[in-house]
């Protein structure tokens, strides 16, 4: 099912059909490189069929999740964008977090931005919520420019309990939002 276009892009719900280009999303030591403790994600097709499941279930339950990536030229799976809770950081919850990851071959394109775009609106208009955070790894540059793109303010820097790393934490509230559009 298709969420959003761009001019550039193609957002869509995912599917059985993303769960190959995930698994090398996720297995890229590049891309994880500041993701939780900079250790691959999940390196096996059962473990990525069940985060794509997982999310189908998150949209269907929360009105949000992740979105596949595809580029309109070609089709192909870029990335993702998504809404999620971020339980990995309890201190700042309650909370919806944005975040992306996408394939280093789509880097420094603007992707990510172009993609949040449409998410965050949705996060405001559609689901309602008051506040949307989004969380990097302190020396990860790129993605804190992409939150400040999106209007995102920096609020804190904290610990992730489970392995120790530094954070920081970005916030809009929906005033903020509406402010800027």
């Amino acid at each position: 099912m298709i969420f959003s276009t761009t001019d550039r892009l193609v957002l869509r719900q995912p599917s059985a059909e993303d769960i190959e280009p995930l698994l090398e999303l996720n297995t890229d030591p590049e891309v994880m490189r500041y993701i939780g403790n900079g250790s691959v994600g999940p390196a096996d097709r059962e473990s990525t069929a069940g985060i794509v499941e997982r999310y189908r279930r998150s949209w269907a339950e929360n009105d949000f999740g992740m979105l596949s990536v595809l580029t309109r030229e070609d089709g192909r799976y870029a990335g993702w964008v998504t809404l999620a809770v971020p339980t990995f950081l309890p201190q700042i919850l309650p909370a919806v977090e944005i975040g992306w990851r996408f394939h280093r071959a789509q880097w420094g394109r603007g992707f990510a931005t172009e993609a949040a775009t449409p998410l965050l609106a949705h996060a405001f208009d559609t689901v309602g919520l008051d506040r949307v955070v989004s969380i990097r790894h302190l020396d990860n540059e790129r993605s804190g420019r992409v939150m400040e793109k999106l209007g995102l303010r920096h609020t804190e820097e904290t610990t992730v309990p489970s392995h120790g790393g530094k954070v920081a934490v970005y916030a809009i509230t929906r005033e903020e939002y509406a402010a800027r559009s």
